[in-house]
């Protein structure tokens, strides 16, 4: 299935890179659409030699960018019916409200270690453009985040891929167990200092 999958893209290879930017464009609006696997899958594919791997990592890079330039400006022109839009439920009014102290807290640094909690980048995006954060600020920090997660997720794929050449899905494989376990491992180390927090609040109280 894989092999098939492959020969395909090395036939529309094009539409392959535009996929890639509106894979990493409409995740920063609706944090369900999967760029992460795509960028993945594209780099077990150029380590085949069906795709360019610079090319994936500028796609995935300028399609992130635009997609969280657009939510930092539904934020600015929007504010709180953007929020009740993009970040629904309990869990998203408590990833704005963490955004929104973060910011606040580590300005700039966030933008960027964003991007690797699940539904961090669009919170932070939202929230950016919502308080006001400075655009040629947010800019000079989103275009680091970008390159970063571009070149992370895509190198991911593609050594995986190279390790094991013959059977590319079990590259494939290997990239994502790699990536759900940086993802697990951020979110426990967030939840842990969380906790530390609240205990020296506590202590304090």
């Amino acid at each position: 299935m894989f092999d098939q999958f492959s020969d395909a893209v090395a036939q529309a290879s094009t539409w392959a890179y535009v996929v890639l930017v509106l894979f990493a464009f409409f995740d920063a609006i609706l944090p369900i659409v999967p760029s992460e696997t795509a960028v993945i899958t594209a780099g077990v594919l150029a380590s085949g030699g069906d795709l360019i791997l610079a090319l994936v990592i500028g796609c995935a890079a300028v399609g992130a960018f635009l997609g969280d330039n657009a939510v930092y400006f539904l934020g600015r022109r929007f504010g709180d019916r953007a929020r009740r839009r993009f970040l629904t439920g309990r869990r998203g009014a408590a990833a704005y409200g963490w955004a929104e102290r973060q910011l606040a807290a580590r300005g700039g640094e966030l933008i960027v270690v964003a991007r690797f909690i699940p539904g961090g980048r669009t919170a932070v995006a939202l929230s950016a453009g919502a308080t006001g954060f400075a655009w040629p600020r947010f800019i000079r920090f989103d275009i680091v985040a970008a390159v970063v997660w571009a070149l992370y997720a895509a190198l991911l794929g593609y050594f995986g891929g190279k390790a094991f050449e013959h059977s590319p899905w079990k590259g494939l494989l290997l990239a994502f167990s790699i990536a759900v376990t940086v993802t697990v491992a951020t979110e426990l180390i967030r939840s842990y200092r969380r906790r530390r927090r609240s205990g020296a609040r506590k202590a304090d109280e």
